[in-house]
This record gives C-alpha cells, sequence and structure tokens, in this order.
C-alpha cells in the first residue's frame, strides 16, 4: 500500500482536498494511507523552537537542522524504503514521469519547508530530494505536497475508473493532451468536430495524435524533440 507521511508545521492542512473524490474514496477504501506529523513536536525549548537566524546574515529565518532531523527520524527509520522529499522552488521539477515512479512504490516521506528554507546540512544527512512544482514561490511546502501526493494516488491502480484514464493524458506520452468534448454536438454555434463522430476509429486516432501535437507545439515546445 502507498504510504505518504508529511512532515509539516501546520497539519491541520491535511488531508484537505486529498479526502474527497478520488483519493479520498481511495483512502476509505484503503488504497493509500496518509499520516501528518509536526515538526514542532520536536522544537526546542519551552516554546518549541524550530527555526534560527541564517549564518552569515540576511532576512527570514531557517529550519534547523537538528530538529529537522529528529522529525524524519521519527517518521522513516533508516531501512524505510521510501523516498525522503522536500518541496522546494528550487528543486528538480516534478513530471509526470517521476509521479509515475513514486506511485508504484511504497509511499513517499514528503518534508514541507517554511520560511527561507531549512538548513542545507539535513537536506544532505537525511537524503532529502528536493523537488519543485513550478517556477514560483509559496508561502510553504504544504500546497506542493498536497499537489504531489494527488498526482501519484490518481495513478494508484484502482483509483481511477479505467486504467485508459492515466494512459491519455498530458504527458504520458510526452505531449499536451487532444481536446475533448461531448454533448450536445452543437453548442453555440460550435460544432463537435465531424471526425469524432465519424465512427472510424484509426481516423479519430490519428486526430487526437496530430491534435496534441499542435497543442504541444503551440504552449509547449520545449516537451518537443529538438531536431
Amino acid at each position: 500500500m502507498f504510504r505518504a507521511t508529511i512532515l509539516t508545521l501546520f497539519p491541520e492542512m491535511f488531508p484537505g482536498p486529498l479526502g474527497l473524490s478520488l483519493s479520498g474514496d481511495a483512502m476509505a477504501r484503503g488504497l493509500w494511507s496518509l499520516e501528518t506529523k509536526n515538526i514542532r513536536d520536536h522544537g526546542l525549548g519551552r516554546h518549541r523552537a524550530v527555526d534560527d537566524t541564517p549564518a552569515g546574515g540576511g532576512p527570514g529565518m531557517v529550519i534547523r537542522a537538528d530538529v529537522l532531523a529528529a522529525a524524519v527520524d521519527a517518521v522513516a527509520s533508516p531501512d524505510d524504503p521510501r523516498p525522503r522529499l522536500l518541496m522546494s522552488p528550487r528543486g528538480r521539477p516534478l513530471t509526470q514521469a517521476r509521479v509515475r515512479e513514486l506511485s508504484v512504490g511504497p509511499g513517499v516521506v514528503i518534508v514541507c519547508g517554511r520560511f527561507e528554507g531549512v538548513d542545507e546540512r539535513v537536506i544532505e544527512a537525511r537524503g532529502l530530494e528536493e523537488v519543485s512544482i513550478g517556477d514560483y514561490v509559496l508561502s510553504g511546502g504544504e500546497l506542493a505536497a498536497l499537489v504531489t501526493i494527488d498526482a501519484c494516488v490518481r495513478l494508484i491502480p484502482g483509483v481511477m475508473g479505467k486504467d485508459a484514464s492515466g494512459q491519455e493524458e498530458s504527458f504520458e506520452s510526452g505531449l499536451l493532451e487532444y481536446p475533448h468534448y461531448t454533448r450536445p454536438r452543437d453548442w453555440e454555434g460550435r460544432s463537435i468536430p465531424d471526425v469524432l463522430v465519424s465512427g472510424d476509429h484509426a481516423k479519430i486516432a490519428r486526430w487526437r495524435h496530430e491534435q496534441a501535437l499542435r497543442l504541444t507545439r503551440e504552449r509547449r515546445p520545449d516537451l518537443l524533440p529538438r531536431s
């Protein structure tokens, strides 16, 4: 079973949307589990301090290595096979290929950063894999963790109604997904393309591929091989 453990300063943000729709139903059916742990449980002193000023000066605060390491060690033993992810804007971009790899594994341990970041030493010492969900900065890693888990959980066998649902989506073939249509056939002067109601499955498949290529060229040319 896919087990997700979240280390955060705001455990009340979970399960949030993960408790609804496909992921919530799958959790209720025992297809995956979610555990949330508060990093502040391992904080120091009367106020459970988790951060300190950055070495070398500068704005903001940094999560301490000793505090975060204790939190990681409390939820993941050295022989825990689950990848340890740190949601970070400087991480490698999360891709569909990486999501698929994670979804077939035993689960993930996700650290949600806050403030200016976390002490570099704990990243190295605990083997944290830095992951980014986009070229922008959030207030913390919690929203990124929700996105990452949702992307993984929906690919677990039995979560989606049809396995093909996850095979014909954007990025699965290296292209963006083709356009979709449904009833009514005519709406506000716009009609469903004739090929989609032709019943010719070979032509439909060809049209969908051509449309996927067109959209990818227009919107994400970086996904196409460079000649």
